[in-house]
């Protein structure tokens, strides 16, 4: 099984704010990303990374300059305004003999070697897996205008995480199939989902947490300080 990963770092971050690009936001003295990176090498069976980034971005390749890593880095390509154009970019760059696939956000540099290799084996397992977390806040599904419509059993929720992967030719059929309703679709697995694949669910950790808000990055400051990183 070659396993490549798609690291999307194309995203505007609008949440996030700044001039900065957040993954090349220096934390504990690295970018982000970096540490993104780092936390990839764990995993001896990431062969190859593909990075996909925003039109015009160069900080990318300035970044990445002069580090090595246990997986083949290849040249980023640019990505697209939707996730799911990012991923179709990312698919068609990587090499005709990886066979499975991780979608990974760039903004998310804190996977733990636990977490890539419970993924990775439940995804060789079962053709598709992601990374989830218990919830533990009771959650409400409303309607427009408020009205509660169902409280459903945390026992059977889960908030999910990145890597997210699957079989190559799994996610390049979801693709096409859902072609008419990416938009819809709020991560990589309900693409999947939506085509009829099965996707399980892996134990995540709480720490992979994306770097989305001020907030977020004060947290993995806050962590890596305390770890002494």
């Amino acid at each position: 099984m070659k396993v490549a990963v798609l690291l999307l770092a194309a995203g505007r971050g609008t949440r996030f704010g700044g001039e900065i690009a957040k993954q090349y936001v220096k934390v504990c003295g690295k970018e982000i990303l970096l540490h993104t990176l780092h936390s990839l090498s764990q995993e001896p069976r990431i062969a190859v990374v593909q990075p996909v980034v925003a039109e015009g971005d160069v900080t990318f390749s300035e970044v990445v300059a002069m580090h090595d890593f246990p997986f083949q880095l290849l040249p980023a390509v640019t990505g697209g305004a939707e996730r799911s154009i990012s991923m179709q970019k990312g698919l068609a760059a990587l090499p005709d003999d990886v066979d499975m696939v991780a979608v990974h956000d760039a903004a998310r540099p804190l996977a733990s070697q636990s977490v890539l290799e419970k993924v990775l084996d439940m995804a060789a397992l079962h053709g598709a897996a992601v990374p989830g977390i218990a919830v533990h806040d009771t959650i409400k599904r409303i309607n427009e205008s408020g009205k509660v419509l169902e409280t459903p059993s945390r026992s059977c929720l889960r908030a999910v995480q990145t890597p997210q992967v699957a079989r190559r030719d799994w996610f390049q059929q979801a693709l096409e199939k859902e072609k008419q309703r990416l938009h819809l679709h709020t991560d990589d697995a309900s693409v999947l989902e939506a085509a009829g694949f099965p996707v399980y669910v892996s134990q995540g950790d709480v720490n992979n947490r994306k770097i989305t808000t001020q907030d977020d990055l004060l947290w993995m400051q806050t962590l890596l300080e305390g770890e002494g990183l």
